[in-house]
């Protein structure tokens, strides 16, 4: 009998979910504003105060994993078992990250035993607040010559460490906080796109 994914290792993760980078497409938007609607249906509008399509996905004519990157703002009322429950209905598997910011919660689609099935989803659940994953998604957004260098750097990245998810991600951090300081030291603070 397979491992569930929740007792594989780093390591067998690695292996069974291996950085594979794709050309750019412009269908990850679209696929980015169908999940919205599913979620938005799903949650009630009432919980939701904004969701946003991050990650190298939402910037046009980026080098990218083909996985969809969504930030859901939601109330400090909310109630997180209905909230792991609905998103299950969707078949998003949740995954407690107390590393991240509260309410510490992650949200994942397309990950089977097996490996991807179907297309892969992030979700990152958090409170409101002033994201710098959306000032670095913006600020690839207006100057492509820095997103084009980003994408370089991802592509290097995974030919070294295709079955390494945590050194993947590691080995870009310093890019994205330079890039991100600078965004929001030439940015004043951005407005998300809310739920109406």
């Amino acid at each position: 009998m397979k491992k569930q994914l929740h007792e594989m290792t780093n390591s067998e993760l690695g292996e069974l979910f291996p950085i594979i980078i794709s050309e750019p497409d412009p269908y990850w938007i679209k696929l980015f504003q169908k999940e919205k609607l599913k979620i938005n249906k799903s949650l009630g509008i009432q919980n939701i105060i904004s969701i946003e399509h991050i990650g190298s996905t939402s910037v046009p004519n980026l080098k990218a994993k083909p996985t969809i990157d969504i930030l859901i703002e939601v109330p400090l009322s909310i109630d997180k078992d209905d909230l792991v429950e609905k998103l299950a209905k969707l078949d998003y598997q949740f995954t407690p990250k107390p590393e991240n910011p509260a309410p510490h919660m992650m949200f994942m689609k397309g990950y089977t035993i097996n490996g991807f099935k179907g297309q892969a989803y992030h979700l990152h659940v958090r409170y409101k607040g002033d994201w710098g994953e959306i000032y670095f998604r913006d600020y690839l957004k207006t100057h492509p010559d820095i997103a084009k260098e980003y994408g370089e750097l991802k592509v290097q990245l995974s030919k070294k460490y295709r079955n390494d998810r945590e050194e993947y991600t590691d080995k870009k951090t310093e890019f994205i906080k330079r890039v991100t300081d600078i965004a929001k030291r030439t940015k004043p603070k951005l407005k998300s796109t809310r739920n109406k």
